[in-house]
């Protein structure tokens, strides 16, 4: 598992999750949250989790997504590499991407899934320091705690910004300021020839 395209890139990754930040799956189950839409959903990695039912007899996913997200991350764009690093894996440009009119991204293809990765981190955090390679990266999730932030202070060479998002809110303006914040205090990044 490499990084995303160019290494010696000048913009950063953004790893992005879907299930928490863009789909605030915590939030009040009866009440949507204010400017979400209701999307129903069967992605091909939820009915593969149903032991063989046909997918008629899966039950779809509700997922709340909220579409002025589409633009927020597009305008990232300039200063970041987009990435899916979610579940959802390439279901995310098929079902999650096309309703926030964003364009096919680059994908993490996990190697393990098991919601446990060393020293207490998170599954994911181990995977994406090997996927980074090196490289600066952001990283939006609702799973992040403090033995994901020693991993990657410890593990990756690069800087590293561990965003939490609240499951319950999702993004919020907010956090699309810190985002592209941190971005531009990384300042350029572009190697100069020798």
């Amino acid at each position: 598992m490499s990084a995303v395209g160019n290494p010696m890139s000048a913009r950063p990754l953004l790893y992005i999750d879907v299930d928490g930040p863009l789909n605030p799956f915590a939030a009040k189950p009866h009440r949507r949250p204010e400017g979400y839409e209701t999307h129903r959903m069967l992605p091909d990695t939820w009915i593969a989790q149903h032991g063989g039912k046909p997918y008629w007899r899966v039950k779809p996913l509700r997922v709340w997504l909220n579409p002025a997200h589409g633009p927020a991350l597009s305008a990232l764009a300039d200063r970041f590499e987009l990435v899916w690093a979610t579940t959802w894996q390439h279901d995310a440009n098929t079902h999650i991407g096309p309703k926030l009119g964003l364009p096919e991204l680059p994908v993490v293809e996990w190697q393990n899934t098991n919601r446990a990765g060393p020293d207490g981190t998170f599954f994911k955090t181990a995977e994406l320091v090997q996927h980074a390679a090196g490289r600066p990266f952001a990283w939006i999730d609702d799973d992040l705690s403090t033995p994901d932030r020693l991993y990657v202070e410890r593990e990756h060479a690069g800087a590293a910004l561990l965003h939490w998002v609240d499951p319950a809110k999702g993004l919020l303006d907010e956090d699309f300021d810190a985002l592209a914040a941190w971005a531009d205090s990384q300042g350029d990044t572009t190697p100069t020839a020798a």
